[in-house]
């Protein structure tokens, strides 16, 4: 199906993972596809001529999206490029993980940055094109951990609830103009990052999922493709978990 063609969309945080993606499911709907991250290697480079064979146009752009000064600068270079901007998907993210007495500051600003302040900096930027389209769909990369807390992760709990926060207000700020903002909120998905847990941890993780089974990063992308296309014209200020019913 192209559910998202003659759409195009901007993701962030896409040289691996989640991000990626998202970037691979929405290029197979049609949608012309910008990739963004702190460094474009050859890798990534490789994955951009994978995704033009599918005759969609795609670019990749390096930048800090915790700046305000590069998101801006980012969004001008693009609407040289391409023709408008239809879709943001907030996917930028670190993760500083430790128990609150022996959390630094460093670690609490550095998520806190990266986490949050790249989906004020980069819904801003678009903002200005999206308001004069009038027409456009921002989706968050939040978490459930954003929704529940967990243990040891009181900063990225923090930067995910928040998102959630942002994302509720913005869908009332900009709704007027048919713009729409949701937020998606994965649970244990298999990526790089989750498969360095141990396994005992891993296997308590899936243990108190329902469907007993991690998520792919492709189930994270399927919802995203839904937010992202004509199908959720009347849905705004959601938060989506894809979680298997997983309770922290």
């Amino acid at each position: 199906m192209n559910l998202l063609q003659r759409k195009t969309a901007i993701i962030t945080g896409t040289a691996r993972g989640i991000g990626k993606a998202i970037a691979a499911e929405f290029a197979l709907n049609g949608a012309n596809v910008i990739i963004t991250d702190l460094n474009i290697d050859d890798t990534v480079l490789e994955f951009v001529n994978e995704l033009k064979k599918n005759g969609i146009k795609a670019k990749a752009y390096a930048s800090n999206a915790a700046s305000n000064e590069e998101s801006e600068k980012l969004i001008e270079e693009i609407l040289i490029d391409f023709d408008r901007i239809d879709i943001l998907v907030n996917n930028a993210g670190i993760t500083r993980d430790n128990l609150l007495m022996r959390m630094t500051e460093a670690d609490w600003d550095a998520v806190i940055t990266v986490n949050l302040k790249s989906v004020f900096n980069m819904t801003k930027a678009v903002q200005r094109t999206m308001l004069k389209q009038r027409e456009g769909s921002i989706i968050n990369m939040s978490s459930v951990v954003g929704i529940e807390g967990n243990a040891g992760q009181s900063n990225y709990a923090a930067s995910k609830a928040g998102m959630i926060g942002f994302t509720k207000s913005i869908a009332q700020e900009l709704g007027s103009r048919s713009i729409r903002c949701n937020a998606v909120a994965p649970g244990f998905i298999e990526t790089e990052m989750t498969a360095k847990l141990p396994e005992d941890i891993r296997n308590a993780w899936i243990n108190d999922i329902p469907l007993k089974r991690p998520g792919s990063p492709k189930d994270v992308a399927d919802v995203c493709i839904f937010l992202a296309s004509d199908l959720s014209q009347y849905v705004t200020g959601q938060v989506i978990s894809v979680c298997g019913g997983m309770q922290l």
